[in-house]
Order: structure tokens, then C-alpha cells, then sequence
């Protein structure tokens, strides 16, 4: 008895949880999360220009977080 219980108290907080965690964004709210270093990427065209000098240079693409690629002669 004490097992299911504890398991739908669990599942009730998770549930709560995930409920809690939706809501509405007000208009004058909207501003604030617009901004630039609320974004996944704040500098999309610097990231760009970074990504095209990169490929340029090692003479591939993508791959971007890790070392390797391209012809070696760094």
C-alpha cells in the first residue's frame, strides 16, 4: 500500500511539474525574450562569417565542435 502510494505522489509531482512549467507570455513581456542574448544563438551572422572563414580554410563543412578535418597542413 505504502509502494503505490509513494508512486502516485510521484506521479502527481511530476505532474504538477510539468503543468506549472506552461504559460502565457504577456505583450510587454515579449520585448524582454526578443532580445539578442536571449536567443540560442545571439550573433547569427557573426556565427555565419565564422562558420564560411572555417570552411574556407580547412576545406570542409560542418563539424564545427570537435578538432580534424580538412587537409592537415595547419
Amino acid at each position: 500500500m505504502n509502494l503505490r502510494r509513494a508512486g502516485l505522489l510521484w506521479v502527481l509531482a511530476i505532474a504538477v511539474a510539468f503543468l506549472s512549467g506552461c504559460t502565457n507570455v504577456k505583450p510587454w513581456e515579449r520585448e524582454t525574450l526578443s532580445r539578442p542574448g536571449m536567443q540560442i544563438d545571439p550573433y547569427p551572422m557573426i556565427t555565419q562569417c565564422d562558420n564560411h572563414i572555417y570552411f574556407s580554410r580547412e576545406a570542409s563543412k560542418g563539424g564545427s565542435g570537435f578538432g580534424g578535418g580538412g587537409c592537415g597542413c595547419n
